[in-house]
């Protein structure tokens, strides 16, 4: 097995692997008389199609019996309220400066006591998707939350026969130490007493990537459930070699037969999701999609895995009649009404409210594999940052990772925010990833690694705007072609050593204009300052080597010489 379930009892106890305090709390409900597993997807979709308030469409689930549905399943509708959105406020992590796990556990010991007046369901699924990498997870939530339930079996990979034996075959994962995923959920609970001490008043997502488990309590959003359980298994992955991404991953096959794999690296809304399924006109004789939004790099190797065989994406830009729709299972903050026959469908386009979702099944991609054994050929970092062109291509390993580390875009509506947040300020999210819960260094080393070892290229691709001209999906798709295909030429851009500049139509940056360059010199200032911040801000927690500082320090000095 990838992961562990079952233990000697000589291998039970204090420090053993797997028997942290903050597991032991949310592991034991799990066992409860209360609890009722739930073994199919279609055990879900019963409970979610009955769940007060579900609203059952009358879209068909296409071919839904081949992932394990009834062939009359429905698209199912549930909304959430007010609420639509991740709130990162509410992260704790074990193990971070500041963050008082002994408060904390006690107060997911209570809500785990509130539970015991309640039915709870309990679920399993694998994550990742090959052999080479699958961990279980596993998901109590209570009555009344079928839909989540629901949503989380068919975003990660419910247990069929085929994965079952796949998994039994599979390769343990950390020698076999690794203990499975343990997810303790209450949508219900409405904090407590003293709460806002440690944590916020009324919702807390608490983890211990250490020993696998989290609790999300107060919130019902479903991309807090993926999200959360995705943060566990991209921590498995760091601990055992690979290099966990927030991004999309497809592989080309060129006319004459060579491939060029491409992962790019973006928060919601960046593009990574178009860029990732666009079929380029047919152009190419093959093209194969990874994912585009959860899957790991084998930092020897290159090989990448995907971690979920479903897509959690926008419903904004598909109207009801989008051809899209079609793979559509379930979807969530949107709206319905009828149509000119009387049935009930979907009102998406984000009319209800921002950031209205759906999971599409595999299907939504014909080209979908789970592997990609050709190594990764380069890395693209998605930015909205309107003083960089549309692509750069970064040379050396120490700059191409810290500017990962320090990638700038645009808030997504995908995230809820405190009050008096600014949405659209420029803001760096290492990586496009805001759900790592390890020390930020141990991503870099391995993206350094594959640029520095394995000669992975890396580029910045901006799809937002360039000082005020906004940058077309058709652009962006031009670019990747021209450095799929070889016929991308960089050229030093000014004073930078180490930067390559491709001139794309309309977007040559003038470095004469005195407004130009006092804004590309602030962003790069900002850069340094984040990266210096980085040795002060949580104890030092997420500092990096010396190195990455040293290579933004030096495109800034480069950059006060025009």
């Amino acid at each position: 097995m990838s992961t562990k379930a079952y233990y000697k009892r000589e291998e039970i106890g204090t420090g053993k692997p797997g028997f942290s305090k903050t597991r032991s709390i949310i592991e034991a409900p799990f066992y409860g008389n209360n609890v009722i597993k739930i073994n199919t997807l279609r055990q879900a979709y019963e409970l979610a199609k009955n769940s007060p308030g579900t609203v059952v469409t009358d879209m068909p689930v296409y071919r839904g019996e081949e992932f394990g549905l009834d062939p009359d399943a429905r698209v199912l509708l549930f909304n959430d309220g007010a609420i639509t959105g991740r709130y990162a406020p509410a992260r704790r992590i074990a193990g971070k400066p500041g963050v008082d796990c002994a408060a904390l556990d006690k107060i997911v010991m209570d809500a785990v006591y509130d539970t015991r007046w309640k039915q709870l369901y309990h679920a399993e699924v694998f994550i990742g998707l090959d052999p080479e990498f699958m961990v279980k997870a596993h998901l109590l939530i209570p009555q009344g939350e079928e839909n989540l339930l629901y949503n989380w079996m068919l975003n990660f990979q419910y247990q069929s026969d085929t994965y079952v034996r796949m998994y039994q075959s599979s390769r343990p994962v950390g020698g076999g130490q690794e203990p499975d995923i343990y997810l303790f959920s209450d949508p219900q609970w409405a904090g407590a007493p003293g709460q806002e001490a440690v944590c916020d008043p009324k919702c807390l997502c608490y983890f211990n990537t250490e020993s696998n488990c989290a609790a999300i309590l107060g919130m019902r959003y479903f991309g807090e459930h993926k999200k959360g359980t995705l943060t566990l298994a991209w921590a498995i992955a760091n601990r055992n070699g690979y290099a966990s991404c927030h991004g999309g991953q497809k592989e080309y096959t060129l006319s004459d037969g060579s491939k060029f794999t491409a992962a790019v690296f973006g928060l919601s809304g960046s593009g990574k999701s178009t860029l990732t399924h666009a079929k380029h006109d047919g152009k190419y004789p093959a093209i194969k999609v990874l994912h585009d939004d959860a899957f790991i790099i084998n930092t020897d190797t290159c090989a990448s895995i995907a971690l979920e065989p479903t897509y959690f994406d926008k419903t904004a830009d598909y109207p009801v009649n989008s051809p899209d729709n079609r793979y559509l299972v379930t979807a969530q903050n949107c709206s319905a009404t009828l149509d000119a026959e009387g049935k009930v469908v979907l009102v998406t386009e984000d009319i209800r409210n921002g950031n209205g979702r759906a999971i599409k099944s595999k299907l939504w991609s014909p080209n979908r594999v789970d592997k990609i054994d050709s190594p990764v050929n380069a890395i693209f970092w998605i930015m909205k940052d309107p003083t960089i062109p549309p692509i750069v291509h970064l040379k050396g390993a120490s700059l191409a990772a810290v500017m990962g580390a320090t990638l700038a875009t645009k808030r997504s509506s995908a995230e809820r925010l405190k009050p008096g947040v600014d949405p659209d300020a420029l803001v760096v999210e290492p990586y496009a990833n805001p759900f790592r819960t390890y020390p930020l260094a141990n991503d870099y080393e391995k993206f350094k690694k594959l640029v520095a070892e394995r000669g992975v290229a890396c580029y910045i691709l901006n799809t937002g705007d360039f000082m005020g001209k906004k940058i077309r999906k058709e652009d962006t798709l031009g670019i990747l072609e021209a450095v799929a295909e070889g016929r991308a030429q960089f050229q030093p851009w000014g004073p930078f050593e180490d930067i390559g500049l491709m001139e794309w139509d309309g977007f040559v940056p003038n470095l004469q204009d005195p407004a130009y360059v006092a804004q590309l010199k602030a962003r790069m200032r900002d850069r340094l300052q984040y990266v210096q911040s980085l040795s002060d801000v949580e104890g030092g927690f997420n500092a990096l080597p010396l190195d990455a500082a040293e290579a933004i320090r030096k495109v800034v000095d480069e950059a006060n010489t025009l």
